[in-house]
């Protein structure tokens, strides 16, 4: 029997990893296909009348272990894939995409879902019933439902082809990031780097019988080089791979796959009657429209770019002066940051690394949620892990009742891509009476422990911690009735608001006292270092807003216009860098390439919502530190209206249920630093 197409016999139901063959993934997939579409005909051969309940929650339920498979492969795609994996992801995409298809342009289904549609201001709905009747009717009209049948078919093309090229992009940028080291063997070339990166290299190295180190493109072996490499030209080199990511015109170049992906999600568009990628997108989005996330932007950058253009010449000054660089490029930005950030803080990661072990900071996060919304964490070791580096835990609240498992995947290794994200396994929702708890997990890329030295964290990665832990309490925490309103299934410009919100207890003395504990000596991280932490919060912010704006700009650029006539990656890019340009352009390397987050991930037309949610969330801090930053009124406001809630109400409503107004912008330009005094 394929363990995949039954009920998992598992402690809560979780992933059996261990008893799972990859090689039966396609064959499950295709079953649970199969049941669920006779679930769906069985709804559109009810011959009673469409109803709420025979029709929407019944739609809404269907295909439950499907989802659950699916999750499970494109979960091990990302954190751990291998050929084989990525060679099924290949063959399974485009019938999950057909299969998606099959569902929306079903004409009896969508005849039955608007029938009920039609009667729903007489039904006698929850707000929650409300819309999630909203939310089915839309997926049908806003894809292609209403098309006649040969638009229908030009459709599912597309929707086929864009599920290929996008897992493509991926596999690319995960083969060049694996493709590319460093290996050096001369010390006078590793100067300046510290010794728990040199230490790490060292082990790379090791590992492959090499002599001296290895650096990667790996973040936690990229920045620390970057950040602290004497020597100019290997930054350069460096710098230029990591820039050149399936740009080089070679078998893993993603240039032509951009160029695709943008046409057809533009074509579409069109196709669905929309003018453009982003004007479908966000429809469904708190910001509405492609006009006002422009001028959400444009407004952020006429207050950053002053600033940011102040702080570049400071820079530029400053390398000047200590080495006599006439002209600094990209890859002197984060060498020479952190050389005047000491000189002007006497601060360093280096410093802070010792009071940052990553076992304290987890467990911190653990005391601060538990402060905020009474809930604890107990790690267990009965729980299936798909990596030995997978740690499980289980959540109760405070009336010991089960709240969650919750899985922490820390370090970097071949199969998991860069970067750190939140996922689930399985859903919060009720059915038939029993409330199923979410299995939620986050997914990092932390220095690994070392033969002399637990993993140290930057203090940039304690800030990704709190950042994914923020998500995964989102998932945790959530409290309704149906599986597709529930955790983060909420709109894309409102889902960083409990990630970046809870970044901001990483810069509070009361919070750091909890974990940032010297792990030698247990000694508490000093005041005067938690002083400089807040001090230099803001220290070159409008260099940082910049780049953030840039990246949001450079999405617009691909997905709020018609792309057709782009025929250059490069030139598009260099287009709409130009107003946020600091640096000399460099014309071995190109961002679009690389951009997973837009052309693989999930946020085409939505990559300016990072810097709206920290409108939202420097908003919802505001209010903790008017009262108190562990106050249970607020936090217990904050999990009832926002983090509970889900995507049952309009995001605006919940967050001024929470608030009591609307949000205003002068929390963040004040936390950046960049209000005029």
């Amino acid at each position: 029997m394929n363990i995949l197409t039954s009920k998992f016999l598992t402690k809560y139901t979780t992933a059996p990893f261990s008893q799972i063959d990859e090689n039966e993934f396609v064959k499950a997939i295709e079953t649970e296909i199969s049941k669920t579409k006779e679930e769906i005909d069985q709804i559109v051969n009810n011959p009673n009348r469409p109803t709420f309940e025979n029709t929407i929650e019944a739609l809404e339920y269907s295909g439950e272990q499907l989802e659950r498979i699916t999750k499970i492969f494109f979960n091990l795609n990302s954190a751990e894939t291998n050929e084989n994996i990525q060679k099924m992801a290949q063959e399974i995409s485009p019938k999950l995409s057909e299969w998606s298809n099959d569902i929306i342009l079903n004409e009896g289904l969508f005849q039955r879902v608007k029938n009920v549609n039609a009667q729903k201001d007489t039904l006698n709905l929850s707000v929650e019933q409300h819309t999630l009747l909203d939310k089915k009717f839309k997926s049908f009209s806003r894809n292609g439902a209403n098309l006649p049948a040969d638009k229908k078919d030009i459709l599912r093309e597309i929707d086929k082809k864009l599920s290929k090229l996008s897992l493509t992009f991926g596999e690319n940028v995960l083969a060049e990031t694996n493709k590319f080291q460093l290996h050096l063997t001369d010390e006078k070339d590793v100067a300046g780097i510290p010794n728990g990166a040199l230490e790490a290299a060292k082990a790379i190295a090791k590992n492959q019988e090499k002599e001296g180190w290895i650096f990667t493109l790996d973040y936690p072996s990229y920045i620390p080089f970057m950040k602290y490499a004497d020597n100019r030209e290997l930054r350069q080199q460096l710098a230029t791979a990591f820039g050149s990511k399936a740009f080089k015109n070679d078998k893993l170049d993603n240039q032509v796959n951009v160029l695709e992906i943008a046409k057809l999600r533009h074509q579409r568009a069109n196709l669905l009657g929309y003018e453009t990628h982003a004007h479908f997108v966000l429809e469904e989005r708190m910001a509405e429209r492609p006009e006002k996330v422009i001028s959400f932007l444009n407004e952020l950058l006429e207050k950053a770019k002053p600033a940011a253009e102040r702080e570049f010449k400071q820079l530029s000054n400053f390398a000047k002066k200590l080495d006599g660089i006439e002209q600094l490029q990209s890859w002197d930005s984060a060498y020479y940051s952190e050389k005047l950030k000491q000189e002007l803080f006497n601060l360093d990661d280096e410093k802070l690394k010792p009071y940052f072990k990553l076992e304290n900071v987890i467990k911190g996060s653990f005391t601060v949620a538990e402060k905020l919304f009474d809930i604890r964490f107990k790690q267990v070791f009965d729980i299936d892990v798909y990596h030995e580096d997978v740690k499980t835990y289980e959540v109760f609240d405070n009336q010991n009742n089960f709240v969650a498992v919750f899985y922490a995947d820390f370090h970097p290794r071949k199969g998991k891509r860069n970067g750190a994200w939140m996922t689930s396994y399985k859903s919060q929702f009720r059915k038939d009476g029993a409330v199923e708890r979410p299995h939620v997990s986050i997914v990092c890329n932390f220095t690994k422990p070392t033969e002399s030295k637990p993993s140290l964290l930057t203090f940039n990665e304690v800030t990704t911690l709190f950042h994914e832990f923020g998500h995964a309490l989102h998932g945790m925490l959530a409290n309704t009735t149906y599986p597709s309103l529930s955790g983060t299934s909420v709109f894309w410009d409102f889902v960083e608001l409990p990630s970046q919100v809870m970044e901001n207890w990483c810069y509070e003395a009361d919070a750091l006292a909890i974990f940032a504990k010297h792990y030698e000596t247990g000694e508490v991280i000093p005041m005067e270092y938690i002083e400089k932490i807040k001090a230099s919060a803001t220290f070159l912010e409008g260099m940082a807003t910049l780049r953030q704006l840039s990246f949001g700009l450079l999405d617009m650029s691909w997905h709020g216009i018609d792309p057709t006539n782009i025929t250059d990656v490069k030139a598009h890019e260099t287009a709409a860098f130009e107003n946020t340009r600091l640096f000399p352009k460099n014309p071995k390397t190109a961002m679009s390439t690389a951009f997973s987050h837009i052309f693989q991930g999930g946020y085409s037309s939505g990559y300016y919502s990072y810097k709206w949610a920290e409108v939202l969330d420097a908003d919802a801090f505001e209010y903790f530190k008017e009262n108190d930053i562990f106050s249970k009124e607020i936090a217990r406001k904050f999990a009832e209206h926002v983090l509970s809630k889900g995507g049952t109400e309009h995001p605006m409503t919940l967050y001024k249920r929470f608030r009591g107004s609307e949000p205003k912008p002068e929390a963040l330009l004040k936390r950046a630093g960049l209000l005029e005094d």
